[in-house]
């Protein structure tokens, strides 16, 4: 839905008397300059006021007795001060800044002798801050020079990025220093925040806007999380062999590490490996205080992002548009990638328009332009006008069986049979859409015929399944599959869809101390005879409760549904559409502690799709005879994504 400017329009004058007046004293000099549309890099970077502050957060996280206070690193322009102007804020809350680094070259924050920084990562200060805005870039409790613990997404984390949005409109303190006593008010700015950042940065944008905080009017999530506990579970099945203790030893200072042990203790006993919400969970997921939302949401994320997967971003998305937030979408080829590496000139143009109509007020009609953009093939980008379209609507596809074990039939009829597959966590989702067509014994395999017109999908999917187990415990996997070539990003591979070139390109001013230059990027590509669209996965025993998993009787039938992260994907003409159901999928969920043999009953398993034109267009698509597409054949370059991508520093970030 188009995007709802929150600005003030200019009155109607009271009466035409009033107006003739007006027009007398009004010269061609008066009306000569509109109001602007676009800010302009009329400030000096090189002579920008660079600062630190400690905020007060109101929040003992280390238990020490006394409040902890964040390190907040600021980069603004000097000559608004100077002319009584005030400017708003544009804010990065990171735990990355010194254990890890930000951005594809990982850069760190760097201080000279007194403190201050002179090296602050990524291009937002270099380019933003000449066009008026000041950046601040916060330090998660816990991490390089804050006081506090790593909380992993929880109160500490969240207060720690809030208390700096209050801190800049008058409701909190802050210091010049850790430990003194001389305070430090933000008398520059108008208190207008956009917060911004990829990954746990992102996920924290989340966490202070489900606060309702006052004064933060927009947020950029960049493949972030929505939920903590979709992170590491996905409805029972676990989806990372560690738990957030390791995330936050991962990210501790050195003195962090040594007076958290009783948080990390919390982390490690309220986060079973049974997937099991817990009450950590509960505190831990944004979707669910989406009605607290004012700020607007530009949303990016990578539709192959098998680190923070899309299960983050139709949730979320939804909830929101329930409170009617003004939000803004794209959606990418890629793994865990910031748009500045995959798209990188028209990122930047578009997320300056976007801050100035947020925060500047600035009538430039990017709320009149479509909500999303979702790229199609490599660099080549489609938008629509809402997402998903309007037109949109589930399509109930059901499996049937075919003249092979294993290999059956999807359309709209419902059918009677069973399908039976062994677990073997030996197996992903790769071999198991390679070969689709063959009679193997780790999955049940349902496929259209041959497509007659172009079939797009976009948003959520869900498959109920019935199954019996032969075992207590049991996993699954539900995948949708686009069988036919084409050429992708290679997502799987070093840079998930990226290569990184050897020249760089300049987005802003810069400094000895701070270069705006960054190695450009270019689509890494990979040509396939598949491609998975959507996957989703869970433990049979979560069946009565999403949120709690209890023993299976072996031989009995249960059904439970299974939630497909959300996409946005066109199956051309001559393609065929798969739905492939399994156990473990290798290198995605952990498998279950035994290796069952699961049957399906077919009557009561089935899909809800969402197509573009509903059932009719599936009905139309699947109608008739088309060439014959190629058979599958194994990936040329895309394999398993690696076992626990977060463990890879540059792939969690």
């Amino acid at each position: 839905m188009p995007i709802r400017t929150r600005f003030t329009t200019w009155r109607t004058l009271a009466t035409a008397a009033m107006a003739a007046l007006l027009a007398t004293f009004l010269t061609p000099a008066a009306t000569a300059h509109p109001a602007p549309r676009q800010s302009q890099p009329v400030y000096s970077y090189a002579n920008a006021v660079r600062e630190a502050v400690w905020v007060d957060t109101g929040y003992d996280g280390d238990g020490d007795g006394a409040d902890d206070r964040v390190a907040v690193d600021i980069v603004r322009p000097r000559e608004p001060a100077r002319q009584g102007r005030k400017v708003p804020v544009v804010m990065d809350a990171s735990p990355y800044y010194s254990c890890c680094g930000r951005g594809n070259e990982s850069q760190k924050k760097t201080y000279d002798a007194d403190g201050d920084v002179v090296g602050m990562p990524l291009h937002y200060d270099n380019y933003f801050v000449p066009r008026g805005y000041a950046f601040v870039g916060v330090d998660l409790a816990g991490t390089n020079r804050s006081d506090g613990c790593v909380d992993v997404g929880g109160r500490s984390d969240v207060q720690s990025a809030k208390a700096v949005v209050d801190w800049l409109n008058g409701r909190a303190r802050a210091y010049t220093s850790r430990t003194g006593g001389e305070r430090a008010r933000a008398t520059w700015t108008n208190g207008r925040t956009g917060m911004i950042g990829k990954s746990w940065d992102g996920t924290i944008a989340n966490g202070v806007a489900a606060t309702g905080v006052e004064g933060l009017e927009t947020i950029v999530p960049i493949a972030a999380i929505s939920s903590w506990y979709d992170y590491y579970f996905s409805q029972g099945a676990p989806l990372y062999d560690s738990g957030p203790d390791w995330l936050s030893d991962y990210v501790d200072s050195p003195d962090a590490r040594a007076r958290c042990g009783a948080v990390q203790q919390r982390l490690v006993d309220g986060a079973p490996r049974s997937g099991d919400l817990t009450r950590l969970w509960s505190e831990r997921d944004y979707v669910k205080a989406a009605g607290k939302v004012k700020a607007s949401v530009f949303l990016v994320h990578g539709m192959q992002d098998l680190n923070v997967r899309t299960q983050h971003v139709g949730p979320w998305w939804d909830a929101l548009a329930k409170q009617g937030v003004d939000r803004k979408i794209w959606l990418s080829q890629t793994g865990h990638v910031d748009p500045f590496d995959f798209r990188r000139a028209e990122w930047v143009e578009t997320l300056h328009r976007w801050f100035d109509h947020e925060l500047l007020g600035y009538d430039n009609g990017i709320d009149r332009e479509p909500v999303a953009d979702v790229e199609r093939h490599p660099g080549q980008w489609e938008t629509s006008s809402s997402w998903p379209p309007r037109t949109t609507a589930p399509a109930t596809l059901r499996p049937a069986d075919g003249d092979r074990p294993g290999v059956g039939t999807l359309g709209l009829r419902p059918d009677r049979g069973t399908e039976t597959f062994t677990d073997d966590p030996a197996l992903s989702e790769t071999d198991w859409a390679a070969h689709v067509d063959a009679s193997t014994p780790e999955k049940a395999g349902f496929v259209t015929g041959p497509l007659t017109r172009d079939l797009r999908l976009s948003g959520a999917s869900r498959v109920t399944v019935t199954a019996r187990s032969s075992t207590p415990t049991a996993h699954l996997s539900a995948v949708l599959v686009d069988l036919g070539p084409d050429t992708v990003r290679d997502y799987a591979a070093e840079g998930e869809g990226i290569s990184t070139l050897t020249h760089r390109t300049c987005w802003g001013p810069r400094t000895e101390g701070d270069s705006s230059c960054y190695l450009e990027t270019a689509a890494k590509t990979t040509d396939v005879e598949y491609t998975v669209v959507s996957r989703g996965w869970a433990d049979l025993g979560n069946h009565a409760s999403r949120w709690q998993g209890r023993p299976l009787t072996p031989g009995k039938a249960y059904t439970m549904t299974l939630d497909l992260a959300a996409t946005d994907h066109v199956v051309p003409a001559g393609h065929r559409l798969a739905l492939i159901v399994a156990g473990t999928d290798r290198g995605l969920i952990d498998p279950p502690a035994d290796t069952p043999t699961l049957t399906l009953d077919l009557a009561r398993t089935s899909a809800s799709v969402p197509f573009v034109g509903g059932t009719d267009a599936f009905a139309r698509a699947t109608a008739g005879t088309a060439a014959t597409a190629a058979a599958p054949t194994p990936l040329d370059g895309v394999t398993a994504p690696p076992r626990t991508p977060h463990r890879v520093p540059k792939g969690a970030r």
